[in-house]
């Protein structure tokens, strides 16, 4: 990879579309139409992406650090080369749906009520992550790394779980859909 431009509260313009080897820093993105964007090998820090559109936006090894990622619909972004990770972000009303996002981590994250449908997320790592009210539908979970995550709750049934990782007391979050009582 490159050595990455720095540019810090970024203003956007219709002007520029395609973004290649930059570290965004403190730039607000709210609300901003990001349909058909390209960002490839980026980073964002202290970004704040909150209810943006993303309609064949491209995120190809695309990193978001310290960001504010609130009501995203990832499931519209290309699905060529897509690739992302997340680290201290607050992800709350998130969708994701037929991405793909084998081996990808979501480190520190705050992921309240998000949706995973139909997608590919084996061998990824969810890391000191808060997934309360999160729904993993039809995914495939082989070889996560749900170990330290909390609040999850995932149907075993409705899921591939082969080799992922859980502990105790999290995995009480595999038995919710059982609909028994644990004491």
């Amino acid at each position: 990879m490159n050595e990455q431009t720095i540019i810090e509260n970024f203003e956007l313009t219709n002007e520029q579309t395609d973004f290649a080897n930059i570290s965004f820093k403190n730039s607000s993105f709210i609300n901003k139409n990001l349909d058909s964007f390209e960002f490839i090998d980026c980073e964002f820090f202290s970004c704040d992406f909150s209810m943006s559109k993303l309609e064949n936006t491209v995120f190809t090894r695309v990193k978001f650090v310290n960001c504010k990622l609130m009501g995203l619909d990832f499931s519209v972004c290309s699905s060529f080369a897509f690739s992302v990770s997340f680290k201290n972000c607050l992800m709350d009303y998130t969708h994701f749906h037929k991405n793909n996002l084998n081996k990808s981590s979501f480190t520190n994250c705050l992921i309240k009520e998000a949706g995973f449908f139909d997608l590919d997320l084996s061998s990824s790592l969810f890391k000191n992550s808060d997934l309360r009210d999160t729904i993993f539908e039809r995914c495939n979970l082989t070889k996560c790394d749900f170990r330290t995550a909390n609040n999850y709750i995932i149907n075993p049934a409705d899921n591939k779980i082969k080799k992922a990782k859980f502990s105790y007391p999290g995995i009480l979050g595999l038995l919710s859909s059982l609909d028994i009582i644990i004491e």
